[in-house]
């Protein structure tokens, strides 16, 4: 069969090696298969079928430095995933029965308890046989808080497959977010990095859930499912009727050539590794000192991440060879010189240098203050109507009064000029039209804080180049949020005056619960405004992917959700807001707000703020094209996200509702809270269009009042 494109040329700097128990794995996992009833009489595989797709193979050179024991574990546990999936498939997909496919996938989770004291039921076909086994023998030797990450991880990958039997059923392909993000469940390489602790060493808990290591975990996922997508579009979209893999979703998304795709695939591939290249070096460091790990402990993170580094290398390997996969003219070019054979085929200077000479440098090479003009608004649809409080006029006196008490006009940061061109208490009068007068207040405050806060630190400390400093501050903002009856600090600037103010006021009626949740979404903004300053200060234009999930967190997206999600009581129960059907709705909502700023602040970023946070510019510098072009591309992004949202509404809450027993009273709950994302994205698009904040005549009479003409008090930190 002719492939339906070239293979392109991969980026892959670390030569894969070989683990020397291969015959050991390949013999034991053929073994266990046959006892587990996966090979002959299961209706899925046979004795040739295993011995083509060599299981032991990849394990082998994805996991090269465990002894034989672990080595054949491991394999038997990738036997079992790649059963489930073609299990799945067979059992599930091809009959497009999805009740059939829920019932299986919620039996999974009951044979991996936490504790191994608990019984499981009696297996009732390979699949449940198999993740018995397997769970049994893997978790002793590991700590609470791994079972518990890769009993999720496990679940994510289980459960996902009911979201592309959905996706077949409809005939929908997914858009380029919503389908990295589900990709990262149903692809299993966020469980494969479980794997991977247990075959190295175990990430500390004190650091698994940081930014860098999920950065990390989260990079790894998308190269090696990337990397599957290229070398099986032929078998998953051609035999088997597949929709989701990504060359595909680009095919759709840009309407190309399915070439053209494949290369921007592998573009997007480079990019997420050159990712994970630059956390391990750059984020990974910092986050080991700034939570004091061992000696130990730092080497465990070190082993870990070549681990993963391992297994991209290991993995391309595999692919090249496993009749799994499409791989004609896969090698393509020269090994390193004087080395040939096993592992070195992965291995290509030229590839090497080429794309470090072009895509990587490329990401530092943008001309800051460059002359943009105003910003070009694209028509933009908004499928639900505005309603605007009747509050605004009070809660604009009452937001003007409060920021003056809270010192934010007297820093110089902010003056009146600025707060009445930003006219926040206007987003609030849309986002949430029904609000009291206290309540509408509260809400402008809140988001006049973080727009506060957002400007602070690229002015204040980006023009200082003090990360330290804006480290310091991000730390003392967080003790400004007790959540126990903790004495706070005492406040030195506005900032933190006005963060102990709203968070007295937000959190009196709260549980400590609630609190928490609160705090941890300020947390991940102030923390996310870090980032932004360390790419700034490295005059780094960040990878589509990071920036687009960073962008959630600098926008105050789960903040503000937050704040919405606390007027709906206990109707709703927790797991609801956890499923992924709610998840891909905030998201698609959050991206579409956070896009939106993007297109209104164009020139204010680029022009007036030499700002590089901003996704024009990502896809200008990811693509090498030009503003029209790339605001095209980030417009289109919108309306898929839009049309998501949609989506989700129409299509996978009713499923959601029923899939939960969900009461009336929830079900009221819930369409509430569609109803109030809603209003907060018609609500921030009107604010973008009704502002000064964006305007060119506002930007241009303020082009040279953007620096504070005082320097704000700064914490000084006490020396203990």
């Amino acid at each position: 069969m002719t492939q339906p494109f070239e293979l392109p040329h991969f980026y892959m700097p670390h030569p894969a090696r070989l683990n020397p128990h291969l015959d050991e794995a390949r013999a034991h996992s053929t073994e266990w298969a046959r006892e587990m009833g996966m090979l002959e009489g299961s209706g899925v595989w046979d004795q040739a079928d295993l011995d083509a797709h060599d299981y032991g193979l990849l394990c082998a050179y994805t996991h090269p430095d465990c002894d034989g024991p672990a080595l054949s574990l491991i394999t038997d546990w990738y036997v079992w995933v790649f059963f489930f999936d073609d299990h799945f498939l067979e059992k599930y997909k091809r009959s497009q029965d999805r009740v059939a496919g829920k019932a299986h996938l919620d039996r999974l989770p009951l044979f991996m308890p936490l504790d191994l004291s608990t019984p499981v039921p009696e297996p009732e076909n390979p699949v449940e046989a198999g993740l018995a086994d397997l769970w049994a023998r893997t978790v002793p030797t590991m700590s609470q808080d791994w079972r518990r990450r890769f009993a999720v991880a496990t679940e994510h990958l289980l459960n996902e497959s009911l979201w592309e039997l959905s996706n077949i059923n409809e005939g929908r392909i997914a858009n380029p977010v919503e389908y990295i993000e589900m990709r990262r469940k149903v692809g299993g390489a966020p469980w494969s990095a479980g794997l991977v602790e247990y075959a190295t060493a175990e990430v500390p808990a004190s650091v698994a859930q940081s930014r860098p290591l999920r950065v990390l975990m989260e990079t790894f996922s998308d190269a090696v499912h990337l990397r599957n997508d290229l070398f099986s579009y032929q078998r998953e979209v051609e035999d088997e009727g597949e929709l989701s893999n990504g060359v595909l979703v680009l095919e759709t998304f840009f309407g190309c050539t399915t070439q053209e795709a494949a290369d921007t695939v592998n573009d997007v591939l480079t990019s997420r590794l050159h990712q994970f290249e630059h956390t391990a070096f750059t984020e990974v460091p910092a986050v080991a000192l700034e939570n004091g790990l061992t000696p130990g402990e730092v080497a465990a993170v070190a082993a870990y991440t070549k681990g993963l580094q391992d297994w991209q290398s290991g993995g391309h390997e595999w692919h090249l060879r496993s009749s799994r996969y499409m791989n004609e003219n896969a090698r393509g070019s020269k090994p390193w010189p004087g080395f040939s054979g096993i592992g070195t085929s992965a291995a290509d200077v030229r590839a090497l240098l080429a794309t470090a000479g072009a895509e990587r440098l490329r990401s530092y090479t943008h001309v800051p203050y460059q002359k943009v003009g105003p910003s070009r608004i694209p028509d933009i649809r908004m499928p639900f109507p505005l309603e605007l409080s009747p509050h605004l006029d009070n809660a604009r006196r009452s937001l003007r009064d409060w920021a003056d008490r809270m010192g934010i006009l007297a820093e110089g940061v902010w003056d009146e000029d600025k707060l009445r061109a930003y006219d926040l208490a206007l987003c609030s009068a849309g986002l949430d039209p029904d609000a009291t007068p206290e309540a509408l207040d509260l809400s402008a405050q809140w988001l006049a804080w973080g727009t506060y806060g957002d400007d602070y630190y690229p002015l204040v400390y980006g023009h200082r180049r003090d990360l330290a400093a804006a480290r310091l501050t991000t730390a003392r903002l967080s003790d400004c949020m007790p959540v126990d009856g903790d004495e706070p600090l005492l406040p030195v600037n506005a900032m933190e005056r006005g963060l102990l103010d709203l968070w007295v006021r937000t959190t009196a009626e709260m549980t400590p619960g609630a609190r928490r949740t609160l705090k941890d979404a300020i947390n991940v903004m102030t923390e996310s405004w870090v980032w932004e300053l360390s790419n700034q200060l490295q005059n780094r234009v960040p990878d589509p992917v990071d920036y687009l999930e960073m962008r959630r967190a600098t926008f105050g997206s789960d903040l503000t959700l937050s704040l919405c999600r606390m007027g709906h009581g206990p109707a709703v129960p927790p797991e609801v807001y956890r499923s992924g059907p709610v998840r891909s709705l905030e998201n698609a909502a959050m991206d579409f707000a956070c896009l939106l700023n993007d297109v209104f602040s164009y020139q204010k970023e680029i022009e007036f703020e030499g700002e590089i946070h901003n996704a024009i510019l990502v896809v200008q510098t990811f693509f090498g094209c030009d503003y029209p072009t790339g605001l095209g591309i980030v417009h289109d992004l919108m309306s898929q996200r839009m049309r998501q949202f949609e989506h989700v509404v129409e299509h996978e809450l009713p499923i959601l509702y029923d899939d939960f027993q969900l009461t009336k009273e929830a079900r009221a709950a819930m369409g509430t809270y569609v109803e109030d994302l809603r209003n907060w994205m018609a609500g921030i698009l009107n604010w973008h269009r009704e502002v000064d904040r964006y305007k060119d005549e506002w930007l241009s009479r303020r082009a040279h009042g953007f620096l504070p003409d005082r320097p704000p008090a700064v914490p000084v930190p006490a020396f203990r």
